[in-house]
Parts: C-alpha cells; structure tokens; sequence
C-alpha cells in the first residue's frame, strides 16, 4: 500500500512518562494478583529431615486441622471417602500408598483413623506428608 507523500513517519522525542505510567500500571496489576484468593485447602505440613519415599503408586489425602478429608480436590465424608479409595484402589494394576497431608494440628486419632478406612478400602501402606528442611544459607559441608 502507497502512503500519501504528507504522511512522515515520527521523528520527535519519545515521551518516558507514558512509558512509566504502564510500567507502573503493570507492576500494580501483579502485586494485587498476589492477593487474590485462590482456592484449597490451606494446610501446615511439618518438616522432617530424610523421610523415606516410596516407589509404588500412590493415592493422596488431605485433612485439615478440623479433621475434615479431602480427595482429590472433594470435601468428603467418611463413607464417601471409603468408596472412592475403595474404587481407586480396585482399578490400580499395583498395591497402593496412602500419603496423607495432614496439618500439624489434626489430632492423632483423625489420623488412625484414615489409615484404618484406607485399610478397609485395600490401602495397606500409609505415609505421611512433610516438608523438606530450609536450606541452610551458610557454606555447605560435604559429609562422606
């Protein structure tokens, strides 16, 4: 396409304030994404230093500090829990793992009592979920 001979393309100052302005604007938007809610369920895992793993496959479970389980991304009843671990656990070619996401203020009998229902289901395996140690800041020492 031919432009008319009076259009010159821009050969004056750029104006910095424009730019600062949607650089500012930008920086906004990305510290008020930080404060939008997200959805879950906020749980306090502990931390533990050289847990073991497991290699086989797993199943996990969430409970929160009120002692409320959760599947799956599902608010479950005990009942409905049972059914869907039972399910889970018939469709799996392997035995199954139980690692359970406890908070650090779920009791202890909410716990025994998970493992006993995954137990029921066909779960015979349960672990629970931690956190790594923070790393130390200061100068790593190699140990043999």
């Amino acid at each position: 396409m031919r432009f008319p001979v009076s259009v010159k393309p821009f050969r004056g100052q750029l104006d910095v304030a424009a730019f600062a302005g949607v650089l500012l604007l930008l920086v906004l938007f990305v510290l008020l994404l930080s404060l939008v809610y997200t959805p879950g369920v906020r749980l306090d895992l502990p931390v533990a230093h050289d847990l073991p793993g497991t290699d086989r496959p797993s199943v996990a479970v969430a409970v929160d500090s009120n002692g409320r389980y959760y599947f799956q991304n599902q608010l479950l009843a005990e009942a409905d829990l049972k059914t869907r671990l039972r399910t889970t656990a018939t469709n799996s070619a392997e035995p199954l793992t139980l690692v359970v996401q406890a908070d650090k203020a779920t009791r202890y009998e909410v716990l025994i009592r998970l493992t006993l229902l995954a137990r029921e289901a066909g779960i015979n395996e349960a672990l629970l979920a931690t956190l790594p140690a923070p790393f130390a800041s200061g100068a790593a020492t190699v140990q043999p």
